[in-house]
């Protein structure tokens, strides 16, 4: 085993899966949840910016109800593997998020939440909460929020924030970036470009493309390849303008969609609150 250590120093989630496995029953992690659980707040994680003037990255995360969307700020390297994940991209080999999922589920331990429960010295602090087979009570594991939510992505877990963590992230100034993926409502759109909107055979609209959908969206007939035409009756002119749209709703409201598909026009009413997580796997591809 000694022989083994630096190897697997190189690898902390693998150590982390290994530990689990000879986690005694009763036994619980290093730091205690800040606040009770029942208190945090589910958000749902639209996409990742930038913080102000710095560039330093921040993922989104939308708040239902408060009409609002929070920064938090994670490394550079936790914000690829988010907006992988949003995207449903899977690299050929498995990187180390993808990894540490894949672990899991191999030792039948499942990820049921994550948390962002305080705010110390500027630094977030998270926390991993794990089923595993054949304990009654979860195993909590802390970690950075970033590990957390990237993780949380991948194996489709709900994601809670302490509202003194909402309160304090809300000061931080952010900026977004209009090409790339997006996700609210549990609608995934992206940016549509000429050549796309030939390939897919889509009307000279303004509007984002859905590319992944699920949940009350899936259910409401939305679908990969349509065209979001409008937001309680404003155009969404990129992703992010699409988030806030969604975000401006009346609160107790629910967001109206227009939407074009394969030649007809429809409307739908979707709820703002977080819809039920699921797995960010590859997403399916639009049929040119």
């Amino acid at each position: 085993m000694t022989s083994m250590l630096p190897a697997l120093l190189r690898y902390p989630w693998v150590l982390l899966c290994l530990l689990l496995l000879a986690w005694p029953a009763g036994t619980t992690a290093a730091r205690e949840l800040a606040v009770d659980p029942d208190t945090m707040v589910e958000v749902e994680v639209a996409t990742v910016g930038t913080a102000g003037l710095t560039g330093v990255p921040v993922v989104l995360l939308r708040e239902p109800g408060a009409r609002e969307v929070i920064p938090i700020f994670i490394g550079v390297t936790e914000a690829n593997a988010i907006l992988r994940a949003l995207a449903g991209e899977r690299p050929p080999r498995p990187l180390t998020h993808e990894l540490l999922g894949d672990v899991l589920e191999g030792v039948e331990a499942v990820l049921s939440r994550v948390y962002v429960d305080a705010l110390t010295d500027s630094t977030f602090l998270g926390m991993l909460e794990l089923t595993l087979s054949g304990r009654d009570e979860p195993v909590r594991i802390d970690s950075r929020p970033s590990d957390a939510i990237a993780l949380a992505l991948t194996a489709g877990a709900s994601i809670h924030v302490a509202p003194e963590v909402l309160e304090a992230a809300r000061q931080i100034e952010y900026q977004g970036f209009d090409d790339q993926v997006v996700v609210a409502l549990g609608i995934t759109v992206t940016p549509l470009d000429d050549d796309l909107r030939e390939a897919l055979g889509l009307p000279d609209r303004t509007g984002v493309l859905v590319s992944d959908v699920s949940g009350e969206a899936a259910e409401a007939g939305l679908a990969p390849g349509d065209l979001l035409l409008e937001v309680n009756g404003e155009t969404p002119e990129s992703p992010l303008n699409f988030l806030e749209l969604v975000r401006d709703t009346s609160e107790g409201e629910p967001a109206r969609l227009r939407v074009w598909q394969q030649g007809e026009i429809f409307e739908v009413e979707l709820s703002t609150e977080v819809p039920t997580p699921v797995p960010r796997r590859r997403a399916p591809e639009l049929e040119a």
